[in-house]
């Protein structure tokens, strides 16, 4: 049968196999790199908006997340109500709100 099919030789090991940490070294750098590139800062940032929205009080002048300005002039536990002019107010969640505007913004818009 050799005529057909050559006959295969085992090589002679040229050196020992790597062991199991420098076979999983690369995937636990893509790991940490990830969790320096991209969880961390989410993390950081989720934290923040957070605690700004904790802190929201009566008298804020906010944007929201769907570009509405006004301030606040009462605040519940889930919702604020905006004045976002003379006389018009409304409800928004308290999520929604992405930064605090320093005093006098609305004002001056």
């Amino acid at each position: 049968m050799d005529w057909l099919i050559s006959s295969a030789w085992a090589q002679a090991a040229g050196g020992s196999p790597p062991h199991a940490f420098v076979q999983l070294l690369p995937l636990v750098l893509i790991f940490v790199v990830f969790y320096f590139l991209l969880i961390r800062p989410q993390a950081k940032r989720a934290k923040e908006h957070k605690a700004m929205v904790a802190a929201l009080g009566v008298g804020d002048e906010v944007a929201t997340a769907g570009g509405i300005l006004g301030k606040v002039t009462e605040a519940g536990d889930q919702f604020l109500t905006l004045e976002v002019a003379e006389g018009v107010r409304v409800k928004i969640q308290r999520h929604t709100v992405t930064s605090v505007l320093p005093k006098g913004t609305i004002k001056n818009a």
